[in-house]
């Protein structure tokens, strides 16, 4: 995955790998140094009751939704569900496989009854144990959930049943040093890397649209921020996914756009994550937990991203190419102005085809241009999706993206 400062200075991955820090990783300003972990393209193969070991595979998940609804986000692109409420149940699983739903759950009682149902492809530890946890109603909150007893838990889940991976969900603090909701963590960043050591799957939840914070709130690099962030401290060796927002969820005035989600989920996937669960619930102007199939818009739109996704599986778990991809751009009005404008972008080969998916980071218009190594001649490059094409030299083109814009460049 490549980073691109637009003051006009071509990073290269290897470079940057050599340069990327600590520190960098701990700001709240712009993005750290890009990491090049190219995806297995086979992250599950070790367990045989996990999620399918298939290049075709790509996990897009619900958090945690009443299984009756499982057909709608079946219809949705959605092939997964991420926690059950007081769950599971018997009930819960046999509504779950017969909408040929699989969930990762918690490794409750019922849960283990069922160590043989495919149904089940992943444990889960409870959520966000890196926040402040609760001392009881009107008793205030305590410490977060150390690491070693999330690694304690890990190993008695694994002992329990070694055929699944275990997922861990952490909170915003992944991607947010200073989230108050830590406690006496807060500004710890530091624990993270012993709280990865608990799981096999890692992901974490950010949502700038809807963030009353003005640190964060409409930062939508915040997500891509916290994947490289897992990436870094998980040190390849964890598959790494995120959550997404789609809903108001606590906000009065604030409620991400269809071309938002789409940024944030496309941010995602460039800078390496390898899951995706949606985040639907919504609290305001009243509760509504399904609030994304309440929402005809953005239902049409994610469902567009979904199958988008699911269609380009293959190329997006095969490996990536990082160090024959450089970008540059500048802020298409006034190369003088916004020099934190970034555009990301991704390099994959596939079945002889290359691949090259860009986002702008930010929300204004920017030029960027692309430099692909050994790729001779005058080529042909296809925009996914717009009805238009560009050309490449040796290599070498351009394009203009505006706020938060996806591209997807096909060059055969």
């Amino acid at each position: 995955m490549n980073s691109i400062d637009c003051t006009g200075t071509i990073l290269i991955v290897a470079a940057m790998l050599a340069c990327a820090s600590s520190a960098a990783l701990g700001q709240t300003g712009g993005l750290p140094a890009s990491r090049s972990i190219a995806a297995s393209g086979d992250p599950y193969g070790k367990w045989t009751n996990g999620p399918p070991a298939d290049a075709n595979y790509f996990p897009i998940s619900v958090w945690l939704q009443d299984p009756k609804q499982a057909g709608k986000y079946k219809e949705a692109g959605i092939n997964l569900y991420v926690g059950l409420w007081k769950g599971p149940t018997e009930e819960q699983l046999a509504a779950l496989k017969e909408a040929g739903m699989p969930v990762i759950c918690d490794q409750n009682e019922v849960g283990l009854k069922h160590k043989d149902d495919k149904t089940i492809i992943a444990w889960m530890h409870g959520d966000e144990p890196d926040n402040a946890q609760s001392l009881g109603q009107g008793k205030g909150y305590g410490p977060p959930i150390d690491p070693n007893k999330i690694v304690a838990d890990y190993q008695g889940i694994r002992a329990a049943d070694p055929t699944r991976p275990v997922m861990l969900n952490l909170g915003q603090a992944v991607a947010w040093d200073a989230w108050h909701g830590r406690g006496v963590r807060t500004n710890h960043p530091e624990d993270y890397p012993e709280y990865v050591k608990g799981c096999d799957i890692v992901s974490f939840d950010i949502y700038p649209v809807a963030h009353s914070h003005k640190d964060v709130s409409g930062k939508l690099w915040f997500v891509a921020r916290g994947v490289d962030r897992l990436r870094e401290w998980s040190k390849g060796q964890k598959a790494v996914w995120n959550c997404i927002e789609c809903t108001r969820i606590q906000a009065d005035d604030r409620k991400a756009t269809p071309h938002q989600v789409r940024a944030e989920v496309w941010m995602s996937l460039i800078h390496g994550s390898q899951g995706l669960i949606y985040f639907v619930h919504e609290w305001k102007p009243k509760f509504n937990e399904h609030a994304l199939l309440d929402d005809p818009e953005m239902l049409k739109a994610v469902t567009a991203t979904n199958k988008q996704i699911h269609q380009l599986a293959p190329i997006l778990n095969s490996p990536t190419l990082a160090e024959a991809l450089a970008v540059s751009c500048t802020p298409a009005e006034d190369p003088t102005r916004n020099r934190e404008t970034l555009v990301d972008a991704l390099l994959k080969r596939h079945g002889g085809v290359t691949y090259v998916f860009a986002v702008n980071m930010r929300d204004t218009v920017t030029q960027g241009s692309f430099a692909i190594r050994d790729l001779q001649g005058i080529r042909k490059v296809e925009v996914l999706d717009e009805g238009r094409t560009l050309q490449a030299e040796n290599g070498k083109f351009g394009d203009q993206f505006g706020a938060w814009d996806v591209r997807i460049y096909v060059i055969r």
